[in-house]
């Protein structure tokens, strides 16, 4: 058979593959359904017959729209722009995933107000969401509870509780922070400032809290209260609370930030005072944001896997979105061991 002339189609792939015009279309999409072999000879046809999906087609048999919103929640502790650059850093690897399995990406941030459900899956712009980020987290989740009312399909990149609605993909924060404070423990740090929101709000930075005060118990050293401050997603916040720690004249000798926003506006608090950094005081912080490794000092922090977590988030939306059962989970931490608090 010859496509001379005229525009390849499915079934022309299909009749030099051997298979059926329904496998091809499987095999375009990567399914699991086609073995590993067949999709990888009927993609090899299908680049030699520079072959294009019609993506308008598609979408009318399966009444399915091929796109991903993919939805930043404003947050109001990382200031004018209201997103944390930590999640920024997801996005490239959501879009990469996304295209890869023939998903276009509507990107869109959404303020607490809006109605996430009715914009977009109701309204047929997309076949699934993804929630970066969460604002205040109490009010969150009665817009996830909304939204299994009404049969949408969701994951969000956050904490993962008992009970909590809809599928979530998040980093292992107790067990993380755990480890950055048995760092600091271990080369001598024993009056360990946390700056972060320990609230039901802040899900995520309540259990990194809770994994500083455990690192704590296991070195035989009891949390001390006034060694814990409340601080947003921000430079300035950390800052803030950098200045108050040292206005207090509170006894301390390292800080584990909440996040590396809160953490490099800490070392600015620092150093305004003219002290050295990790000399006269240690700094570690929690996300490696691009911007952490070029801090003077380099910031050492706890790492999440970005990469990862956006090919992850993909993955399980669209095995949700195909009907499949996808369970929570969390995904490990590692440390990152930089300048600010040197090695042992």
């Amino acid at each position: 058979m010859t496509t001379k002339g005229r525009k390849p189609t499915s079934f022309d792939i299909a009749y030099r593959a051997g298979v059926s015009q329904s496998t091809v279309s499987r095999a375009l999409r990567d399914s699991p359904l086609v073995n590993l072999e067949t999709r990888q000879k009927v993609q090899a046809i299908a680049k030699e017959l520079n072959y294009k999906v019609d993506k308008n087609a598609r979408n009318l048999r399966s009444q399915q729209t091929n796109t991903i919103a993919l939805l930043l929640c404003e947050d109001h502790g990382t200031g004018d722009s209201l997103i944390n650059p930590f999640f920024l850093s997801m996005v490239a690897s959501i879009v990469r995933a996304s295209a890869n399995r023939g998903y276009d990406v509507l990107i869109s941030f959404q303020q607490y107000s809006d109605d996430w459900s009715a914009e977009y899956e109701d309204a047929n712009r997309a076949d699934g969401i993804i929630f970066l980020g969460y604002g205040d987290y109490t009010a969150y989740v009665q817009k996830l509870n909304h939204l299994d009312e009404e049969g949408a399909h969701y994951i969000t990149w956050g904490p993962v509780l008992p009970g909590q609605p809809g599928v979530s993909i998040g980093c292992d924060n107790y067990n993380g922070a755990r480890e950055a404070v048995k760092h600091l423990l271990a080369i001598g740090h024993k009056r360990i400032a946390f700056i972060g929101d320990t609230s039901d709000r802040s899900p995520e930075f309540k259990r990194r809290f809770e994994g500083y005060v455990q690192a704590l118990n296991d070195a035989g050293i009891e949390f001390d209260p006034e060694l814990q401050l409340d601080a947003e997603t921000s430079e300035d916040s950390g800052y803030k609370a950098g200045l108050k720690l040292l206005a207090d004249k509170t006894d301390f000798d390292a800080i584990f930030g909440a996040s590396d926003l809160i953490a490099i506006g800490a070392m600015k608090a620092l150093e305004e005072v003219g002290l050295l950094i990790p000399a006269d005081k240690a700094v570690m912080g929690f996300d490696d944001i691009p911007v952490s490794a070029y801090t003077y000092p380099p910031l050492s922090t706890v790492r999440q896997n970005t990469g990862k977590a956006g090919e992850l988030l993909v993955e399980n939306l669209l095995a949700l979105i195909a009907g499949e059962s996808v369970e929570s989970f969390l995904m490990p931490a590692e440390l990152t061991i930089r300048g600010s608090c040197g090695t042992k």
